[in-house]
């Protein structure tokens, strides 16, 4: 349940796939994970989440936001949640649309998977959609939208790990992460700086040696253990079922039509 470095295969082409290994129990996962309050705190992708209706162990409506320097994005969708399941899994399932003609993702669907294992829970999710924005939004899915979200994604995962393992605030892992990116671009940038004295001015053996060393240790030096990172999430499935929907995704009401189907268990 460290960090992961790869993976087989993933069994939607151009779904996101992201899993972690979270050492925490099953209800303190679910509930930091599916408290609409919550879950914007350590979930880069929105700003916020708002229940609309829904019946108790029924499809849930909510609305969410997504807030940008000049604009705010907005849609809506329907979630479902078994927490309770015969092999002690617990799974989540959701569609989701919008409007917003600034909003790079369209209508999608996606799950949430729970798998207990002796160490903690296999915490699991994978998503698609359809690109937004027209034809500019899709030439830049592939290349910048989808990377972006796939690290969005696992850096949130961290956050999330770090507050449920470690009880850190995600506004102090997120600061953490603000610090140590900082330093880094620094000893860039002082490199830079020194290996072009080296070239141009005198100690230029000592300014070119000094400046390696900064620019390896900005590269190569390892985040503190409390600094959240993209990294240490596995993103291709490793097995055919992480990367395969539940079969409840399919009869899950879509919010206005929007949401993609899914494979069935």
């Amino acid at each position: 349940m460290g960090e992961h470095q790869g993976g087989k295969f993933s069994r939607t082409r151009g779904q996101i796939y992201v899993e972690i290994g979270i050492r925490a129990s099953m209800e303190r996962l679910w509930t930091l994970s599916q408290d609409p309050d919550l879950h914007p705190r350590w979930d880069l992708r929105f700003s916020r989440i708002v229940p609309r209706d829904g019946d108790d162990g029924g499809p849930v409506s909510f609305r969410y936001e997504f807030r940008l320097p000049f604009h705010t994005i907005s849609g809506t969708g329907t979630s479902l949640g078994h927490r309770r399941r015969a092999d002690g899994q617990a799974t989540s399932v959701l569609k989701f649309t919008t409007r917003d003609a600034l909003s790079p993702i369209g209508p999608g669907s996606g799950y949430w998977r729970y798998i207990p294992t002796a160490e903690g829970v296999r915490f699991i999710t994978g998503y698609n959609y359809q690109p937004g924005m027209g034809t500019l939004g899709k030439l830049l899915d592939g290349r910048v939208i989808r990377p972006a979200l796939g690290w969005a994604t696992a850096i949130s995962f961290d956050r999330l790990r770090l507050w449920a393992e470690r009880d850190l605030d995600p506004g102090d892992s997120r600061n953490r992460w603000i610090i140590d990116a900082a330093a880094r671009s620094g000893g860039f940038l002082a490199s830079a700086l020194l290996l072009r004295r080296a070239l141009t001015g005198p100690f230029a053996g000592a300014a070119a040696a000094v400046g390696v060393a900064a620019a390896m240790a900005s590269c190569f030096l390892p985040a503190h253990r409390t600094v959240p990172r993209a990294g240490r999430c596995l993103r291709l499935a490793p097995d055919e079922r992480a990367g395969r929907a539940p079969s409840a995704l399919v009869a899950l009401p879509s919010p206005g039509g929007g949401g993609l189907p899914a494979g069935e268990e």
